[in-house]
Order: structure tokens, then C-alpha cells, then sequence
């Protein structure tokens, strides 16, 4: 059967008709005074269509549009928020300001997964939904930004429970034509459609387009006619199949990627890839590079490592993308060869130890090797990566292995409730709207009354439990629950006591089950007459990993007694809305991960900055964001070796911390019944995660460290038709090849007797042999400090030291030379000194090469 398709649209009033254009943008989500108008259209309708407004549009009746566009009250509310718009999208911003000379490049960013909003399911969680804060706050602050991801047909899975609390997935299929996306049409009005070949098989990918403020997201579809049915499911569900597809839409992501936005004539100066999924894009500069600059293959791939920035978000090696070479082979074979490099070469890319057969390519090693900009998503997960990926650069100290630490955050108008966000407008001032992030905003936050901000939270916290007796009544009739269940459903819980909040994926290192280790301490604690708390969980488990289930399994178990029935619910299908609900209404957010585990974690933020406090195990960005003033801590951060006792002895410290801290402070009311302790508390929180938290301040980190120095090198070695990408090529090559002729010869101290005080200095002389190497090439570095237990240099700071300048000095003419520098003792204890020597090059990012150093 032959079709001819249509696209039918509302017909919406002229005097209304910018709701069309306002519903196409992201900048709905995060604006209250425009999500007011959708409710006012239809609440029951805006809830029904997952909080989307094209869909609902699209199914108002006329008479509806009709009737508010007679309402002259609407129609001003709409032109005020329409004009809100205009201006927002017009206004200069933070990085227009700060670095106006860069406004003309373009920063790419790719990642799997966008949680932007309920109403586009493009996202499974933690990784989906900071990478739409970045992209809203990338808006917010004018960061000239371009982002590339997929199109999933049916997106991540519904959850819903069975009778027995099993996990079960329900996938729906997601109808584009009535979501915020648009198609993005060639100069004939056809779908633009770029293609890449998978094995013998052509992969044709249409593109379509999010608007998220000023910030455009283009997202590539492999679901078309023209495609074959293997590629036609490529983008259909996310983080589903086995690895073959998930290779495929990793291929899809990067290489169809850099072709898309080629194809919208989009050159972005530098790329941040958000995990390794999209490291394949990294293959496709390199070739278009050689095509188009007639670069070698290490002169193009020399370009691309000095202006691509990667985010590693797993702090343990079994999460960390791996396939097997002989499936990579069976897609890629070709494309590799038209790189003119060997498979060896290629393989060893993607291994620890390039020539160890055995290991398969791993997404993230290839991404460390060919990103001169690299970073973990916490200080402690920076640690821990440093540690997990040492072995690229054996020859380095771990401290200096070449990650670097940007914490996460989070986009404020997207997670502070419209509640807390009027009370904060009106106490803050005018430059909380007009710089969000900034955090001399947040000083600010004692100007309000302990009993406003009390108010204000204790009306999210109804909210909140108002919002889960209904989620729970939903699911009870969808299991075919009895009347009387249903009708007890609107008794559980209390808008009035302790309510704790815990919400995240169930996987098994977040310990979603510790709350119940001791079932007896917790029913006495959440049913005492005087002091009671209540606990609201949701989240879902990966639809393979069995062992998530069974942790929700044995947590429904637990509700069905009658002693929890009442002070603990489960909210099933846990999404941005849920999320919003819990983050702003709880009163304290349980966070229980194993040490180090939890790369960063943002729900705690997002929480933190409604006022509710944090308590969880130090690990991610809590290991940055606690002290007694800000939340609560389980554990001093200690890290153990057997899990069952750390989780013993983590769920005793728990209860204690429950018991003797949280109860007792929340409880604790002066005359006017405010419990001013914990107020001071929720102020603390809110001041801390303003100013640190947040992820206009995360981005202007990496603006500041790593997009603004990517892009200076991209404008150098790109110059003069990539005149200096080709020599500094051949510089690397000519090191690379003459490195092992360097040796230090001798380190000499002086005598400085059997005593040597703190404070002192004194010179260092080292002689340096480097062959046909110049000494204008390297850099000779002192390292010294305290030593520990196992002689190793403790805290130190690398010194250089300087050519001594004699142009008949002895030795100079067979390649030896005097390097001299300066020495301080400043602190006490064993003290030692060694020397090395590096490669040196200001077109360079860093020279932190693997095996290029030589130590004495």
C-alpha cells in the first residue's frame, strides 16, 4: 500500500499563536511562568502527555484554543513570558563578555544520552540528564556550543512491578512529530540525510533538531525507509540489544556525527566527548583531515588530540566500554584501512599495553590517548581514575598522570522549585537572574527569614507527599489491587514529619537495601509517637541486571508488613518529573554508595538546593560538599577491602547518624515551632551547592581549563594550512625516535653535613646526556619532598632547571649538558631529591607523552 503523508498541525489563534513556537524550545522546562500557561490550558491534558507541550497542542480541542485566546488575562500572561523569550534568546551572556573573540568558534559536544525533560525520552539517567544541564546551562552562560546524540525510537524502558515487586520493562514507542524535535530539511525542503557504511551495509541517518534555548541538539534517526532492517533498529532503544548494536550505535554516534553537523556546515574548533561512547568521532576528523589537508595520519591525529576534551565518568574498570577487536573488524575493516594504518596500530589505540592481544579495545583507553584534555567528574574521582589508568603512563607518577578533576553540577532553574526560586528572586536580587552560577549570588541566602524558608519547604514537602499517594494509587489499580488498598493509599504518609528521600539507579554498589540491614531499628525509628520519619524511594535497575532487581524485589518485600506499610512507599518508573518531586520535597536525601564508587552523583546537589540536606557516604561530590555545616556524613570516607563488613559497619554508623543527629536536630523547634538548627543547616546547603554546585559553575571551570586552551591551540595549528600541526608532527616523531638516547648522567648536592634545617636551599647541578636531542626540546625538572614508608616523594611540585649558559662548556659537543637548579627543605622528616627530564613544546597542550621521560 502507497501513502501520501501529511503533517497536520494545530490551529492555534494568531493571538496564541506563539505557544507554537514557545513549545518547540527546551526554555519551557526550565520557566515556570510558561509551564503555568500549558496547566492553565489543561492540567489533566499536560499530565497525560508526560509534561510535552507540542503533544498537548495537538490535542486541545479547538474550543479550548478558542477560549483562551478570548482570555484577555492569558494572552498578557503570554506575550509577558513570549517577550521573556525573545529577550532571553537575544541577550548578551558570560562568555560573551569574557571571551568575545571566541564567539565565532563552535564547541561540539557528544554524548549517548540527553535527559532534558520529562517529555523527551532520550535519557536512562545520572549520564543523560547531566548532559542536558549542560546543555541548558551552556545556553544560560553563551558558551558556543553544538551537541550531537541519538534518536531512540522507543527510547529507555517504563518501569512497572509485579505483584511480587519483579522489575518489568515496558518500551513505547516515542511519535517525534508531536514532541519538542524538528526535522531538519536540506535547501529543497527534503530531510537532510548524511551516510557511512557498516560492513558492506550503507547506513543512511536523518537528522532532526532540539532546540534547548540558544543551544542546538541535533540527533541522528537510522529508523527510515532506506535503510535495511538491521540499521533501521540501530536507534531504537537506548542501552538495549547486545554488544554488536550497542557497537553500532556507538559507530553511528561519532562517525555519523562529525558527518551531520559537516552536512549543516557546522566545523566545530574542538570536541568534548561525554563518556567514550562517541570516541569513534575522533577516527572521523582524522580522516577528513587527511582528505582535505592532505595530513598524514599522525599530523591529523596530532590535531585532534590537542583540541579534543573527555569526560570519564566510571571509577571502576569493569564499567568501562571494552569490544571485542573481531567484532569492531567486522564494521570497520575498511574504514580502517582507508586511514592507511595498520589493524595492529589501530588496536593498540584502544589497549592498556599495545601489544597484548588478549585485551580487547577499550572505548576509554582509546579516548585517555587521543585527548590532551581529560578530567574525572569529582576531586576523588579524579584520584581514582588517575590510579585506574596509570598504566598508559607507567613512567609517571600517578599525581601526574594527565586527568584532571571538574566536578559536576547541575542547572539551577531546572531543579529549584518555582517555590524556593520566587523566595530566593525576591531576596537575592536582580543578579539572580541575570548571572545564574554566579556564586557571590548565594552570600545572600541568611537575608531570609528562618520561617519564610521553613514555610516555603514545608509546602514542598506536602507537595511531595500529595504527589506520591497519587503515584500510588496509579500503580495499585494497574496491578488490580483491592479497594480497600486503594482507599489506604491515600493514608500513607505524612506532610507533616522526617521524610527521607532516596532515588537512583538500583545497581548493586549504591546499596539501595542498606536502609533495611536492621528491619527492627527501622520500624522503631519511622513508627515512634514523638519523633517518626518517613522514607520515599524510587529508581530502576539496568533491564539486565538482575541483581538491581532483586534489591527492588527484597525492598517491596519489606512494604507489604504492616509496620512500613505506611512510612515507606516505592514510586515506580522513576523520571525527571519524579525526580523533581523528591528533590524538592524531601527533607533529607539518603545517599549510600561503596567508596569510591560513586563517580560524582547529582541528585544530592539538585537536593541541596532546595534546602535539603545530604547525607550519604563521602564519596563523589559529598567528599567536597560536607562539613557539619551542610549536611550529614556516614563514615569518615574510609574505604575497605571486604564489602559485607563495610556494610555492616556502614548501616550501624547510618542508624547512628539517624538516631542521634538527623531526628533529634529536625525536631528540635524553638517557640514559633521552627527547628532553627536545621534552618541554619538548609542555608548552609543552599549557600554551598549555589556556589560549587552548580552547572553554569561547572562549565565555566571547563571553559576557563580546557575549552579556551583547546581552542587557542586549534587556531595555532590549524594556521597556515596546519603549517604547525605538520611541525610539530615531525618534532614528536624525531623525539620519539631519539628519546632513548637521553640518560642523566649525574645529580649533584653538596655536602650539606649530617643536618639540614627547613627553610634551607641550595643548588642542584644535573648532568644531562641527549644525544642529537636540543636542549631547547626538553624540560629538566627536580622533584623533591618528604618520602613516605616506600621512598616514594610526597605533595611535590616539579622545579625546572636551567641550560647552564656556557657556549664552550665541556662536554656540550658530544651532547652532554649542565642543568642547575634550586632546592628548598619545607618540611621535616626524610627528604629526597630525583631528577627528569621531558620533552618540551608550546604547541603542545601538555608532553606528558607515554614513554616519553627519563628519570636518574
Amino acid at each position: 500500500m502507497r501513502l501520501k503523508q501529511f503533517l497536520v498541525l494545530p490551529r492555534l489563534p494568531e493571538r496564541i499563536i506563539a505557544l507554537q513556537e514557545l513549545a518547540q524550545n527546551i526554555w519551557y522546562s526550565w520557566n515556570w511562568e510558561l509551564v503555568k500557561l500549558f496547566i492553565r490550558l489543561d492540567p489533566e491534558m499536560w499530565e497525560r502527555c508526560y509534561q510535552n507541550p507540542v503533544e498537548m497542542l495537538s490535542k486541545l480541542p479547538q474550543e479550548t484554543l478558542q477560549r483562551a485566546a478570548e482570555d484577555d488575562a492569558f494572552v498578557a500572561s503570554l506575550d509577558r513570558v513570549y517577550q521573556k523569550y525573545r529577550d532571553y534568546l537575544n541577550q548578551k551572556r558570560w562568555f560573551h563578555y569574557k571571551y568575545p573573540d571566541y564567539e565565532n568558534e563552535h564547541i561540539a559536544y557528544f554524548s549517548l544520552e540527553y535527559g532534558l525533560d520529562t517529555g523527551l525520552p532520550v535519557y536512562s539517567g545520572g549520564l543523560g540528564v547531566l548532559s542536558g544541564d549542560t546543555l541548558k546551562s551552556a545556553s544560560d552562560i553563551g558558551l558556543p556550543m553544538v551537541a550531537v546524540g541519538l534518536l531512540y525510537r522507543y527510547g529507555y524502558f517504563r518501569q512497572f512491578l509485579s505483584s511480587d515487586g519483579w522489575q518489568q520493562e515496558r518500551y513505547e514507542e516515542n511519535d517525534w512529530y508531536h514532541m519538542p524535535v524538528q526535522l531538519v530539511k536540506d535547501e529543497n525542503d527534503k530531510p537532510l540525510r548524511v551516510s557511512l557504511m557498516l560492513a558492506d551495509s550503507p547506513v543512511q541517518i536523518q537528522l532532526w533538531k532540539v532546540s534547548v534555548g540558544v543551544t542546538p541538539l541535533y540527533l541522528l534517526d537510522t529508523n527510515i525507509p532506506e535503510n535495511s532492517s538491521k540499521c533501521r533498529e540501530i536507534t531504537s532503544v537506548l542501552y538495549g540489544g547486545d554488544k554488536d548494536m550497542r557497537l553500532r550505535q556507538e559507530i553511528v554516534l561519532g562517525i555519523g556525527g562529525i558527518r551531520a553537523l559537516r552536512a549543516l556546515g557546522i566545523e566545530p574548533s574542538i570536541l568534548h566527548l561525554n563518556e567514550g561512547h562517541s570516541w569513534f568521532l575522533t577516527l572521523e576528523r582524522i580522516r577528513s583531515l587527511m582528505h582535505e589537508h592532505n595530513l598524514s595520519f599522525n599530523e591529523a591525529a596530532q590535531f585532534v588530540w590537542s583540541t579534543t576534551v573527555f569526560t570519564t565518568h566510571t571509577p571502576v574498570p569493569a564499567g568501562n566500554e571494552k569490544f571485542d577487536p573481531v567484532l569492531i573488524h567486522r564494521y570497520l575493516a575498511n574504514y580502517i584501512n582507508e586511514l592507511g594504518i595498520s589493524w595492529r596500530d589501530f588496536l593498540s589505540l584502544g589497549r592498556i599495553i599495545p601489544g597484548d592481544e588478549s585485551e580487547p579495545f577499550g572505548m576509554t583507553v582509546a579516548a585517555l590517548k587521543t585527548a590532551a584534555f581529560a578530567n574525572g567528574v569529582s576531586q576523588l574521582h579524579g584520584k581514582v581514575a588517575r590510579q585506574m589508568w596509570h598504566n598508559i603512563w607507567p613512567d609517571l607518577p600517578v599525581e601526574e598522570v594527565p586527568i584532571k578533576a571538574i566536578t559536576n553540577g547541575v542547572h539551577l532553574s531546572s531543579w529549584i522549585s518555582h517555590d524556593i526560586d520566587e523566595l530566593y528572586e525576591s531576596y537575592f536580587g536582580p543578579k539572580y537572574r541575570e548571572r545564574p552560577g554566579a556564586p557571590e549570588v548565594w552570600k545572600r541566602i541568611d537575608k531570609i527569614p528562618d520561617a519564610e524558608l521553613w514555610r516555603t519547604h514545608n509546602r514542598r514537602r506536602e507537595r511531595l507527599v500529595f504527589f506520591a499517594r497519587k503515584r500510588l494509587k496509579q500503580q495499585l489499580i494497574r496491578r488490580g489491587a483491592s479497594q480497600l488498598d486503594i482507599q489506604q493509599a491515600e493514608q500513607v504518609l505524612d506532610p507533616q514529619i522526617l521524610t527521607i528521600g532516596f532515588a537512583r539507579r538500583f545497581s548493586t554498589y549504591k546499596r539501595g537495601s542498606l536502609i533495611f540491614s536492621d528491619p527492627d531499628r527501622l520500624a522503631a525509628m519511622i513508627n515512634d509517637p514523638e519523633q517518626p520519619m518517613q522514607i520515599i524511594i524510587a529508581g530502576k535497575a539496568h533491564p539486565l541486571d538482575n541483581p538491581g532487581k532483586e534489591i527492588i524485589k527484597q525492598i517491596i518485600t519489606y512494604l507489604d508488613e504492616e509496620r512500613f506499610r505506611k512510612r515507606i512507599v516505592f514510586l515506580e518508573d522513576y523520571d525527571i518529573n519524579v525526580a523533581r518531586y523528591m528533590v524538592q520535597g524531601a527533607d533529607v536525601w539518603l545517599n549510600t554508595p561503596r567508596r569510591p564508587q560513586e563517580a560524582s552523583g547529582t541528585s544530592g546537589m539538585k537536593a541541596a538546593l532546595n534546602g535539603v540536606l545530604h547525607m550519604s557516604v563521602l564519596d563523589g561530590w559529598w567528599a567536597e560538599g560536607y562539613s557539619d555545616k551542610t549536611g550529614f556524613k556516614i563514615g569518615n570516607g574510609e574505604e575497605y577491602d571486604n564489602v559485607e563488613v563495610q556494610d555492616k559497619l556502614e548501616a550501624e554508623m547510618m542508624y547512628s547518624t539517624l538516631e542521634r543527629e538527623v531526628i533529634p536536630l529536625f525536631y528540635e523547634r524553638d517557640q514559633l515551632k521552627i527547628p532553627t538548627g536545621w534552618v541554619s543547616k538548609m542555608k548552609s546547603s543552599i549557600r554551598m551547592a549555589g556556589e560549587y554546585f552548580s552547572a553554569q559553575y561547572m562549565l565555566r571551570n571547563y571553559t576557563d581549563k580546557f575549552y579556551i586552551p583547546a581552542l587557542n591551540f586549534s587556531r595555532q595549528l590549524r594556521a597556515d594550512n596546519y603549517r604547525v600541526t605538520r611541525e610539530v608532527t615531525s618534532w614528536l616523531d624525531h623525539m620519539t625516535q631519539s628519546w632513548n638516547e637521553i640518560r642523566i648522567e649525574d645529580v649533584d648536592v653538596p655536602d650539606l653535613g649530617p643536618t639540614v634545617y627547613v627553610g634551607q636551599t641550595f643548588p642542584i647541578s644535573i648532568r644531562v646526556h641527549l644525544g642529537s636531542i636540543k636542549p631547547d626540546d626538553v624540560r629538566v625538572e627536580l622533584i623533591s619532598g618528604r618520602l613516605d614508608a616506600q621512598e616514594h616523594i610526597l605533595n611535590y611540585q616539579p622545579l625546572p632547571a636551567n641550560l647552564v649558559d656556557e657556549p664552550h662548556e665541556p662536554g656540550s659537543q658530544n651532547g652532554t649538558y649542565t642543568f642547575t637548579g634550586e632546592v628548598s627543605c619545607v618540611e621535616s622528616g626524610r627528604f629526597g631529591i630525583a631528577a627528569r627530564v621531558i620533552p618540551k613544546n608550546d604547541h603542545l597542550p601538555h608532553t606528558l607523552k607515554p614513554k616519553l621521560i627519563a628519570w636518574w
